[in-house]
């Protein structure tokens, strides 16, 4: 004898059935259909850079953008989308009429902000990073754009306070060039290439000093303003917040506040949010800061430089692990932006780069009474070995 349809073993098969069904095989994701009213009238699909974190799926992927979303979901802001069963964030790289995937697309979950934080620029230095360093575009924009700070975004007024223009004629340098650069023959020449526009790469072999104009981080002040009177930014990347101090304090003592801004980790989230909308925005055009400034989006760079190549604090700790060595000289690849990296010794990689001759070296003048006299404790004066 053998069980009926609806028999006790019939449905045990069709409830285990189910439960296979909905377990392993769920539906698919909600889409808009084939309504197009529903969609945005003009280009509604959008390519999404989403943030998984896996390198084989650092790529765009294409979404539906609603009508209620056209207008905020523009390229280079901040979306969140459901992918793999999840909700993540990403970022819109374009937007375009239809789609090269061939099945049902899902929508945008939600814009997190209209702001355009990921820009052509930024988007094509952290491909540029990627591919240099073997790492994907995804993790190099998380070095590159800090977390969103909605009450930062809120109080941070859109357009610039107005300033007076910086006057050049006040700053009275003559033809000599800048006070701290005047120990330096090629150093004049140097300024001068980056004021009129060119994009010269020097290493700059500095001299110690006590103090005064003839510091080193006056030398990088000097040469942020000479580049801001030239029509372009400057950006300059230290390696620690105590040498973040000291060339903020020598640009606030030659051009006052307000024209400059400082990008370090330990400013905290809103401080540090302010400051990076503040570049992106073009409020300021000289940033100065610790390693993630090499990233931040200033327009018309015209002078990117850092000091001390061989501080290991230039490294990223983070995958791909870019040195800001390697970020700034793909970053004056693609803008056309001067290099200049100064410290009291030239590192071996730096040292490779001036041998092959992609950088040109600004040396002190050859006297001996502008560096301090070495004496070896213990030992007395030896004539022939000292010299006079």
């Amino acid at each position: 004898m053998t069980d009926g349809p609806d028999s006790p073993h019939d449905r045990a098969q069709q409830l285990a059935l189910l439960r296979f069904v909905v377990r392993d095989h769920p539906p698919p994701p909600a889409t808009v259909g084939d309504r197009r009213s529903d969609l945005a009238p003009v280009d509604p699909v959008a390519e999404v850079l989403v943030e998984t974190g896996l390198s084989h799926l650092d790529r765009p992927f294409d979404y539906l953008v609603l009508a209620d979303q056209h207008e905020a979901a523009q390229p280079g802001v901040r979306v969140k989308v459901r992918f793999a069963g999840r909700d993540l964030p990403g970022y819109v790289v374009a937007r375009k009429p239809h789609a090269d995937h061939d099945g049902k697309l899902s929508p945008l979950r939600r814009v997190v902000s209209p702001e355009v934080v990921l820009t052509p620029a930024l988007l094509d230095l952290a491909t540029a990073v990627a591919a240099r360093c073997a790492g994907s575009v995804g993790d190099v924009l998380r070095l590159a754009i800090p977390p969103r700070h909605a009450r930062a975004e809120q109080a941070l007024a859109t357009e610039a306070p107005e300033q007076p223009e910086l006057d050049g004629d006040r700053i009275t340098w003559g033809e000599s060039g800048p006070p701290a650069w005047r120990r330096y023959p090629a150093g004049a020449a140097f300024l001068r290439r980056v004021a009129g526009g060119e994009a010269p790469r020097a290493v700059w072999n500095a001299l110690p000093a006590p103090s005064g104009d003839q510091d080193w981080p006056a030398a990088l002040a000097q040469a942020a303003v000479v580049t801001h009177l030239g029509g372009r930014s400057s950006l300059i990347v230290l390696p620690d917040r105590r040498d973040v101090y000291r060339v903020d304090g020598a640009l606030t003592e030659l051009v006052g506040r307000g024209r400059h801004v400082v990008l370090t980790a330990d400013q905290g989230p809103q401080a540090r949010y302010t400051a990076w909308l503040k570049v992106l925005r073009g409020h300021v055009d000289i940033v100065i800061g610790t390693r993630a400034a090499a990233f931040a989006p200033l327009q018309n760079c015209g002078l990117a430089a850092w000091w001390d190549d061989g501080d290991d604090l230039h490294d990223e700790p983070r995958a791909p692990y870019p040195h800001v060595r390697e970020v700034l000289r793909q970053r004056a690849a693609l803008e056309g932006s001067a290099l200049l990296t100064g410290g009291f010794a030239v590192s071996p990689a730096v040292a490779r780069l001036v041998a092959q001759g992609e950088f040109k070296a600004i040396t002190p003048h050859p006297d001996r009474s502008a560096v301090p006299r070495v004496r070896v404790a213990g030992e007395g004066v030896d004539p022939e070995r000292d010299g006079p």
